[in-house]
């Protein structure tokens, strides 16, 4: 599998934040791995601090170099049961850079590939600090294992969960979302535009969100990366009730045969 060659400019003064896995290790300076406590939109999974679950590997790049990805890696372990004594099926990797970096404004973008299976739900978001929807939450790319597309949100209060100011892109030109893509959000004081390979798929400006509710994107935010498996919004979407909620059996047994990574080349945040 070959990777392109380009990576984003990492000596321009605006660049806040960059991280391309090249050490070969989760770099835990920049990078939190979270442990399931509560359990929402009826998710199927817990995370775990695991090397099965969160790892970097080596990849060819374009010019036949090695090249690091970061791989979020679901897997099927029945009986799972977390330190606080819940009970699941399913264990999978969840990251952020919460007490490690922040920032307010700028352009945020990652460059991921996906897989298929109706009911796995990868993310790549950001999150203030306090409660949720008061300090806001924008989604620069959620997925819910359909290839053919996928969506971007804004939450707050009066626009959260179902109510989230959202949109698709619906792929295009022979390509779909297993392929490697760059999405991006570009947040400004007044508006959010979201990114897919450098085209626009989405904006929300301030106006738009101020008649739902009051904008709540002046804040410091932080970066996630997730994959969820089933729950509400990819319950939706496929209608599927079990063997899990949101999550069909076919996608279990590719669960279960370790097809259903995540894969990201790298993370960056630049100012605007």
């Amino acid at each position: 599998m070959l990777l392109p060659d380009h990576l984003p400019n990492q000596t321009t003064p605006s660049l806040l934040f960059f991280d391309d896995f090249s050490s070969g290790q989760l770099d835990r300076s920049k990078w939190n791995v979270r442990i399931t406590g509560s359990v929402v939109n009826n998710e199927q999974q817990a995370y775990v601090d695991s090397d099965e679950t969160v790892y970097i590997t080596g990849m060819q790049d374009a010019d036949g170099k090695e090249n690091h990805v970061l791989v979020l890696h679901p897997r099927y372990q029945p009986q799972f049961k977390t330190a606080d004594g819940q009970c699941f099926d399913f264990i999978s990797g969840r990251i952020d850079t919460r007490e490690k970096f922040h920032f307010t404004y700028g352009s945020a973008s990652a460059r991921m590939k996906l897989p298929v299976g109706a009911g796995l739900w990868p993310a790549f978001w950001l999150m203030g600090n306090g409660r949720w929807p008061e300090t806001g939450e924008i989604d620069v790319m959620e997925y819910v294992g359909e290839p053919d597309w996928i969506g971007c949100a804004v939450h707050g209060p009066g626009y959260s969960g179902e109510a989230g100011l959202a949109n698709k892109l619906f792929f295009q030109n022979g390509t779909d979302a297993t392929a490697w893509h760059t999405y991006t959000v570009d947040w400004a004081p007044d508006q959010i535009i979201f990114r897919v390979d450098g085209l626009v798929m989405y904006r929300a400006t301030c106006p738009m969100i101020n008649f739902f509710g009051p904008w709540v994107f002046d804040n410091d935010k932080f970066l996630i990366l997730n994959v969820a498996l089933g729950g509400i919004y990819p319950f939706k979407t496929n209608g599927v009730q079990a063997p899990y909620y949101g999550l069909p059996e076919e996608t279990m047994t590719k669960i279960k045969h370790n097809q259903a990574k995540v894969m990201v080349d790298w993370v960056c945040v630049h100012a605007i």
